[in-house]
């Protein structure tokens, strides 16, 4: 079983302003999954403030998976891209290519998505939107390969060749 986090990225939920239903949503997909969510946090839509979080979360060794939900729109203030880049140490793609694709399906606002996705140490950080429902959809899309991407990150062998869709 992985151990995850989920970290909301919202200036209102972490002034008290609206209830976070995003996070909590991403928590409980995560469970049904088989995941093991170890830590929720909510932050401000500020990159110092991401980042610290992100760095936080992914260095202690014992979180494989980091998923946000919020600041991945056009909004100004919207920067946990930025933040997620700043953070990473590789770059993982093809993740949020898929969660574009899968979303354009249902929406032609999907490509205003800036998601992001990539590898800290040890840690596979994921940017979902804030949105509920796109959030739900996203992780959705991408959740099947996502346990595979972590055996081969902690170094289980991985049978790469193997056919699994």
């Amino acid at each position: 079983m992985y151990r995850a986090a989920v970290l909301t990225v919202s200036d209102r939920v972490s002034r008290g302003e609206r209830p976070d239903e995003g996070g909590p949503l991403v928590a409980e997909l995560l469970k049904n999954a088989g995941y093991e969510v170890v830590r929720t946090d909510v932050v401000p839509d500020e990159q110092v403030q991401i980042e610290a979080a992100l760095r936080q979360m992914s260095d202690g060794g014992d979180i494989q998976l980091l998923v946000t939900t919020g600041g991945t729109g056009f909004a100004p203030r919207d920067v946990t891209p930025e933040a997620t880049l700043a953070v990473c140490d590789r770059l993982t793609p093809g993740i949020p290519e898929a969660m574009r694709y899968a979303s354009m399906q249902i929406t032609s606002r999907a490509m205003l998505s800036r998601a992001q996705a990539g590898i800290r140490k040890g840690t596979l950080i994921l940017n979902l939107p804030g949105s509920p429902k796109a959030a739900q959809e996203n992780l959705e899309a991408v959740l099947p390969a996502i346990s595979h991407g972590l055996e081969m990150l902690s170094g289980r062998p991985a049978d790469c060749a193997k056919l699994t869709d």
